[in-house]
């Protein structure tokens, strides 16, 4: 499994409830874009319409070999996902007001795969404590490591 690209924001501005492996349907420049590594999920997020899911807003370079048959860079792309996966997220987000994000892109098997998470948006203060408790946590870790 090789991870090509990761939402580093997504822990930080979300609590991650729960987490999702999906397909994506691209074209034959998109893939050649994404093994050389030039992707960026750090806007993308995941719409259900229609009892389909898509991702929206992930930027995938135009692969520099390809002529006139090169895609869109920001297109929208089918997810591949089992309908009660697809039904289970819609009735969350309806229900709770989450919102679904991808949190990274890796190639597995030869396939391009997505990490999504279902996700609900923090407010400024849980945004400190988080960052409160992760300081604390490194300056126990550095006392920890100078007493040994």
């Amino acid at each position: 499994m090789k991870t090509i690209a990761r939402n580093k924001k997504a822990t930080h501005l979300y609590f991650i409830e729960d987490r999702f492996e999906a397909g994506i349907a691209l074209k034959g420049t998109e893939i050649k874009s994404i093994r050389q590594g030039k992707v960026s999920i750090q806007d993308a997020y995941v719409r259900i319409r229609n009892g389909q899911a898509s991702i929206i807003n992930m930027h995938i370079a135009k692969f520099k070999e390809g002529s006139l048959f090169n895609h869109e860079e920001t297109r929208e792309r089918r997810l591949l996902l089992h309908k009660r996966e697809i039904d289970r997220l819609h009735g969350k987000i309806k229900k709770e007001g989450a919102t679904v994000i991808p949190l990274s892109v890796y190639l597995k098997d030869g396939l391009c795969k997505v990490e999504i998470a279902l996700a609900k948006g923090k407010k400024k203060y849980d945004k400190r404590q988080a960052l409160k408790e992760k300081d604390m946590k490194r300056r126990t870790e550095k006392v920890l490591a100078n007493r040994q």
